[in-house]
């Protein structure tokens, strides 16, 4: 299935390699790769091998979920497909609670001990995304595992993942990305090397 997704998101370009002109992520990160899953919104065949993969890892890791959230804001619409897929009520998480009206963090329907799947877009660094997890907690939610359309790989979100006692399993990741560009052809032998350091570690690669 990594595959699969992997040659999806090269086949949209909503990949993007550049390890000779670095990206620079919010987090401060310089990016060989931008990956910008909102293209798969866009088209009705990609979104829909994204639901249908989703239901598949939610099948086989969560199938008592009760709700399924997304986080914001690349996941809402993911979810909204994958809680109608399967007729279940659907929340999303905010990175941060608003600051007027009711000022919430987690939006929707949410009883206190449901068991929640969480969806996410694409995990780098994981901060974000356990924050979230974390807040849903909070506000009552029993969460176990994370899907997500694609993973990075770095370290730092493997461990603050295993800190929150949450297990991540993505639709395709950092490493099958960097194996099916090479059969591709989309990058050479010293591009994979580079590309291979960033992951390793993200922060120092060009040091």
């Amino acid at each position: 299935m990594k595959e699969v997704f992997a040659n999806l998101l090269l086949d949209l370009g909503a990949v993007t390699l550049r390890p000779g002109e670095p990206f620079t992520w919010a987090s401060g990160i310089r990016s060989p790769i931008y990956c910008d899953n909102r293209l798969l919104m866009g088209q009705p065949n990609a979104r829909k091998k994204v639901c249908d993969g989703f239901l598949q890892l939610i099948s086989q890791y969560c199938p008592n979920a009760e709700v399924v959230a997304g986080v914001a804001t690349g996941a809402i619409a993911h979810a909204a497909w994958v809680a109608h897929a399967l007729n279940k009520p659907m929340i999303y998480i905010r990175q941060e609670a608003k600051d007027h009206g009711k000022q919430n963090q987690v939006e929707g329907p949410l009883t206190q001990g449901q068991t929640v799947v969480v969806l996410e877009d694409l995990i780098s660094t994981g901060g974000s995304s356990v924050a979230c997890i974390e807040a849903a907690r909070t506000a009552g939610a029993v969460i176990d595992y994370c899907f997500s359309i694609f993973n990075y790989g770095f370290p730092e979100a493997a461990q603050k993942f295993e800190t929150a006692h949450c297990t991540t399993h993505p639709l395709t990741d950092f490493i099958t990305l960097l194996k099916v560009a090479k059969q591709r052809k989309q990058i050479t032998d010293e591009q994979e090397k580079i590309l291979q350091k960033f992951t390793a570690d993200p922060w120092h690669w060009l040091d």
